[in-house]
């Protein structure tokens, strides 16, 4: 079975965009490590879970209920609560490699962060198995192998449309708690692909997918990289991963 690396932040990430890749990818088989900045564990954006101070008044934002009773168990999972430190951790020691995305101040670290870049390039110049959801696509735009990473691929990730709506329907409440940065995540992706790339936004009404719906979610497949835009995608990268695992 393969050996999936998913570097996370140690605050603010999403959810279901990773508890739902690691239930997929566990029930299948695959062994899943996790890395964090200090070795510390990471914990999810509470807002996204309806938990905590000022949880979100936004039905639309919040994990769904399966997913969050597979955060839940995640959670309690042993090598979540071993994370290793992003500086410690190798491609050659994986087979594949997972950046889930979120939002909010804390996913800063994660996306500047020169060791989950170097994870990145590592995994491309090797051919190895890269997924990437929402923000998860900001570290493969900014990390660079002797030019741009990601120049000349074809790629989705978090649609500006996405992120400026999430943005309106949660300042009164959160102020810029979704504004992670002042560009918006498809503004550097595309800048990233340049002139010989492409970037796909997937269809304007998008599906949720879900367990037992894996198939109607939005993926984009270019080669070993797979990527996707928001926790409705989230089974259906989970799935592509495992198939392209088995």
């Amino acid at each position: 079975m393969a050996r999936i690396l998913v570097p996370l932040p140690l605050t603010d990430f999403d959810p279901t965009e990773v508890a739902v890749p690691w239930a997929a990818l566990s029930e299948v088989g695959h062994n899943i490590t996790f890395a964090t900045e200090t070795g510390e564990i990471a914990l999810a954006d509470q807002k996204t879970l309806g938990r905590g101070n000022g949880p979100l008044p936004q039905r639309s934002l919040v994990a769904h209920a399966d997913n969050r009773r597979l955060y839940d168990a995640l959670v309690e999972n042993g090598a979540f609560r071993a994370p290793i430190r992003w500086a410690n951790a190798a491609m050659q020691d994986f087979d594949a490699i997972l950046f889930p995305g979120g939002h909010g101040p804390g996913m800063r670290p994660y996306c500047e962060s020169p060791d989950v870049q170097r994870l990145a390039a590592e995994a491309f110049e090797t051919g190895q198995l890269v997924g990437a959801i929402c923000h998860g696509v900001l570290p493969l735009a900014r990390a660079r192998d002797g030019r741009p990473l990601l120049e000349g691929q074809r790629t989705t990730s978090l649609t500006a449309l996405m992120e400026r709506l999430s943005i309106v329907m949660t300042r009164r409440r959160l102020g810029d708690h979704y504004r992670t940065y002042a560009e918006t995540v498809e503004t550097e992706a595309r800048r990233a692909v340049g002139t010989t790339g492409a970037y796909l936004r997937g269809p304007m009404l998008p599906h949720y997918a879900t367990r037992e719906r894996p198939e109607i979610g939005f993926v984009v497949e270019d080669g070993t990289y797979l990527s996707a835009r928001w926790p409705g995608d989230a089974w259906t990268l989970a799935r592509r991963m495992a198939d392209r695992l088995a």
